[in-house]
């Protein structure tokens, strides 16, 4: 059906900027036609972007409200699992739901933690079934691990220091048989069969070169340059992954990579926070993208990326939220103007001007994500667009001012009013249309609640645990 949506302001991309009062026309999922000069629309103003992306998550509940509160990575992620999905339909639903409500046309999902509930290539289909319902576009890729389930390394003097029934409770949760990396893209292929789609791309998902072995992540690389497939993954993210990468790859954890195939335009890199000059060189000559995730990377303790840096020898970069903005909200916008508030100059210096970077961001996670086209609102381009509150961006009207700066100055997802997918509409003034979000997060909260006394064996094990983690860290790996 045709749909003409007017507005005061537009912004198509970098290379038109902005244009003003005009009306954009969609019809079966493209832009059709944009008119400029048509008659100024009457009441508040409108300003259209391309709608963003979230071009790294991991489709999960809020980790404070279980208590991760200020702990590095090596932490955090054993005492998420009070987090596991447990329903993993409306946990994915929840989390695509609050991606869509700040403006996201496409989210990364990199599935690290399945419930266990269900085979996994039913789990998939769940996710997929939540994704339609909510409207957004996804790539998902099941994270595989084959080695290191608590540490970096042999974690006997870890387990050996938890009391019994703590230790089993531990070995329960987190040491499983490994998945033969022939069954990993066989498992895959399975769940593209099932789910992949105009709307979902199904990824390759190694989880990390320290959770992956050589093995697979060479059958990955074949696998990804014989069928086309991308792949995401988990790079260098903390100073202790940096550590180990020197121990185990003396000639360059990054150059193994790229003497594997693994490093290609199919690939996409979260973090890269201690990956240095000479890596990040191979990976821009690549063509693989990075995704950094600010808050995450504050929240978590991990550091800063050097993402100017990157940007300066032709890296691609987007922005993911992985499950931790700022105020763990979701907020992409936020998160955007995070990473352009940090590396986006020094004194006079500019990595790039604010639709520079708005554009980059957007067209980069498309390609993350499989998305079509690169964002920019141009006539045949998809139909993807949100709509924002001008007045309210702009609440003080005392001079003409570029809506791009103010959106960078003082943009949040509160401003967002519509969100609009492949020409469907799945938020209409902030509400999500194609599922409940409030409803959808009582239910969750709920089942919580009333299954948090399964893990009880976990919280009475964690402060030992959590005490015994730190000091392997601390000892087997130096991070000086």
């Amino acid at each position: 059906m045709m749909m003409d949506v007017p507005a005061h302001s537009l912004f198509s991309g970098p290379d038109r900027g902005l244009l003003n009062d005009v009306v954009l026309r969609h019809d079966n999922g493209l832009i059709t036609h944009i008119s400029e000069g048509a008659r100024p629309t009457i009441g508040p103003r409108t300003l259209i972007l391309p709608a963003f992306v979230n071009a790294h998550d991991h489709a999960r509940p809020a980790a404070s409200s279980f208590g991760a509160l200020g702990m590095p990575l090596e932490s955090w992620i054993l005492r998420s699992a009070l987090g596991t999905p447990v329903d993993p339909y409306l946990t994915a639903a929840s989390a695509l739901a609050r991606s869509a409500r700040a403006g996201c046309a496409a989210m990364m999902i990199h599935y690290t933690r399945p419930s266990g509930a269900m085979p996994l290539v039913e789990e998939a289909k769940a996710i997929a079934r939540a994704a339609s319902d909510v409207g957004i576009r996804i790539a998902f890729a099941l994270a595989v691990r084959d080695q290191n389930p608590v540490v970096y390394g042999d974690s006997e003097p870890v387990l050996s220091e938890l009391a019994g029934d703590d230790r089993k409770t531990i070995e329960d949760l987190f040491v499983r048989a490994p998945m033969a990396p022939k069954a990993y893209i066989e498992l895959t292929d399975a769940i593209a069969s099932e789910i992949a789609g105009p709307k979902i791309d199904v990824q390759l998902g190694p989880a990390g070169v320290q959770w992956c072995s050589k093995p697979l992540l060479e059958a990955v690389a074949e696998n990804s340059a014989l069928t086309g497939r991308r792949i995401h993954m988990h790079l260098l993210e903390t100073i202790y992954q940096r550590a180990w990468a020197d121990q185990h790859f003396p000639g360059g954890v990054v150059r193994y990579l790229r003497d594997i195939g693994f490093l290609s335009e199919r690939l996409t890199l979260a973090h890269c926070i201690h990956a240095r000059p000479d890596e990040i060189e191979m990976i821009a000559a690549s063509g693989a993208r990075i995704v950094t995730n600010f808050s995450s990377n504050l929240h978590l303790r991990s550091g800063l990326a050097p993402i100017a840096a990157a940007h300066r020898c032709g890296c691609a970069i987007a922005v993911g939220v992985d499950g931790l903005a700022l105020d763990e909200d979701d907020d992409v916008l936020r998160e955007m103007r995070l990473v352009q508030m940090m590396h986006g100059g020094l004194g006079f210096e500019r990595t790039w001007t604010a639709s520079e970077f708005l554009a980059l961001a957007i067209a980069n996670g498309r390609k993350a994500t499989g998305a079509p086209g690169t964002g920019a609102l141009l006539s045949g381009a998809p139909a993807d667009f949100v709509t924002l509150d001008l007045d309210r961006l702009d609440r003080d009207r005392i001079m003409p001012v570029d809506p791009i700066d103010l959106l960078f100055a003082r943009g949040n997802a509160s401003l967002l009013r519509d969100v609009v997918v492949g020409g469907r509409k799945i938020v209409s003034d902030g509400r999500c249309t194609g599922v409940d979000l409030p409803d959808i997060e009582q239910e969750l909260r709920g089942i919580y609640r009333a299954s948090a006394g399964k893990l009880s064996g976990f919280q009475r094990a964690w402060p030992q645990l959590s005490a015994s983690l730190q000091r392997w860290f601390e000892t087997h790996l130096d991070c000086r």
